[in-house]
């Protein structure tokens, strides 16, 4: 995670603990883990629009279309694309 270990994650807190006391720590945290679900959530609804977009774009590029047909009723030349 980030080559970050127990001891960096003891001292980041104890810096936390010192910059904004005991009494906000709750506070912070729960505004932290509100502002990682909220993340989460919007890359994951990032992650299915993205992929519905692909599916569509897959299905429409493997059903070929049927080439447009001469105004005479009359099936097109070979070889004209």
């Amino acid at each position: 995670m980030f080559g970050i270990g127990a001891p960096e994650l003891i001292l980041i807190f104890l810096i936390v603990l010192l910059v904004f006391g005991a009494k906000r720590l709750p506070e912070i945290a729960r505004s932290l883990g509100k502002a990682t679900q909220e993340f989460r959530k919007a890359k994951n609804e990032f992650s299915a629009i993205a992929t519905e977009a692909t599916n569509e774009d897959d299905a429409a590029q493997a059903s070929p279309k049927a080439p447009p047909r001469a105004e005479s009723g009359e099936p097109p030349a070979k070889g004209s694309a």
